[in-house]
């Protein structure tokens, strides 16, 4: 039986077009959209319907058509926005390209670590809200860094199974506990009264305060329930560690084996906590790797009461820090909330050694 319908226009792409539409599909800084198009017209090369390049590339048939019958009439020129009604655009696709390949490729000309709207405008001729909307159309912030530290850990990958296993699949008959101490705490006291929020006006605090003092928040966070057994200590040594090893076992069930989820700190293995671990069997210690802090469970509570009460709290002396922060946590124990943990080791192990790859190819 014939086919029904017109038949395909034969795709025609000279060397020179085929390598230019490889460098748009490939080049990380290419404007998507451009790059979108490039795929498309290299993906009909290979042949196959318009569905079917369309299912290939996530995108609609009839988007592949489109694309296809422009390029056919115009080449690499038609792949373009043509223009429409109304006011002409002053900013075209070369325009943001342009941005997006200095932003992440040429360093900034005062010699600075990153560039600034008004440098890239005087760059590129564009002013600073057009610089500002492509940064924002394609989430670019030269502003902002993220730090991160890998680490050197001898037993990375042992400690890394062990931790995600007691997360994923904790004993029978036992408490994992996610054990840290919050240090140095400050009670600050602003040096003028804090001026209450009011429609349309936030809360208003003086930038300076007054030192009262510091303490150390001990933590204990159960993972299963949520719950926390916390106390306060002025100081921060074995000495005191070991009292809130007291604490916890007097505050779990007896038949119940305690493993603790610790971070490599000094105080957690020192001879006078070794000998308290001797002589309770029930307690087992799991040690995180170095620098991964984040696999710690506790400190994700730490993150919690920092930001809902010592950022912004305002206290007369550690005393009236120490009882808030107890009434805080007693709070969150009549309602506790469970910080679950979803990622196997394999999947870190993955993500850790993508990043690795990428910190690897960007130094080529």
């Amino acid at each position: 039986m014939a086919k029904r319908g017109r038949p395909r226009r034969p795709l025609l792409v000279s060397e020179e077009d085929r390598r230019v539409l490889e460098q748009v599909a490939h080049r990380r800084t290419s404007a998507q959209v451009m790059a979108q198009r490039a795929r498309i017209i290299l993906r009909c090369l290979e042949g196959g319907t318009d569905t079917e390049v369309a299912r290939d590339l996530g995108v609609w048939p009839q988007t592949v058509g489109k694309w296809r019958n422009r390029y056919i009439d115009g080449g690499l020129q038609a792949l373009s926005d043509k223009d429409r009604p109304g006011q002409p655009r002053k900013i075209i696709d070369s325009h943001v390209e342009d941005v997006i390949r200095q932003t992440l490729e040429q360093p900034p000309p005062d010699g600075g670590t990153h560039w600034s709207t008004r440098m890239m405008a005087e760059r590129t001729g564009l002013n600073q809200t057009a610089v500002s909307r492509i940064w924002r159309a394609f989430g670019l912030k030269p502003h902002l860094v993220d730090e991160w530290k890998l680490s050197n850990d001898p037993f990375f990958i042992e400690k890394v199974r062990d931790v995600t296993g007691l997360y994923l699949s904790p004993p029978e008959a036992a408490l994992v506990l996610c054990v840290d101490e919050k240090s140095q705490i400050q009670a600050l006291n602003r040096s003028s009264p804090v001026l209450p929020m009011m429609p349309a006006v936030p809360e208003r605090q003086t930038h300076d305060y007054i030192r009262a003092g510091t303490t150390t928040l001990f933590a204990a966070l159960d993972v299963a329930s949520g719950k926390v057994i916390s106390a306060h200590r002025r100081r921060h040594r074995s000495v005191e560690f070991r009292a809130f090893l007291d604490q916890i076992d007097r505050e779990t069930p007896a038949e119940l084996d305690v493993h603790l989820v610790l971070d490599n700190y000094g105080t957690h293995k020192a001879p006078i906590v070794k000998a308290w671990l001797l002589a309770h069997p029930r307690f087992h210690l799991h040690f995180i790797p170095t620098y991964s802090s984040w696999m710690n469970l506790v400190e994700r509570f730490f993150a919690e009461i920092t930001r809902r009460m010592i950022r912004r709290g305002s206290y007369t002396s550690v005393t009236d820090l120490e009882r808030a922060l107890k009434a805080w946590i007693d709070t969150w124990n009549d309602n506790p909330r469970a910080f679950v943990w979803t990622k196997t080791a394999e999947e870190i192990f993955e993500t850790i050694a993508a990043y690795l790859n990428r910190i690897n190819d960007s130094e080529h």
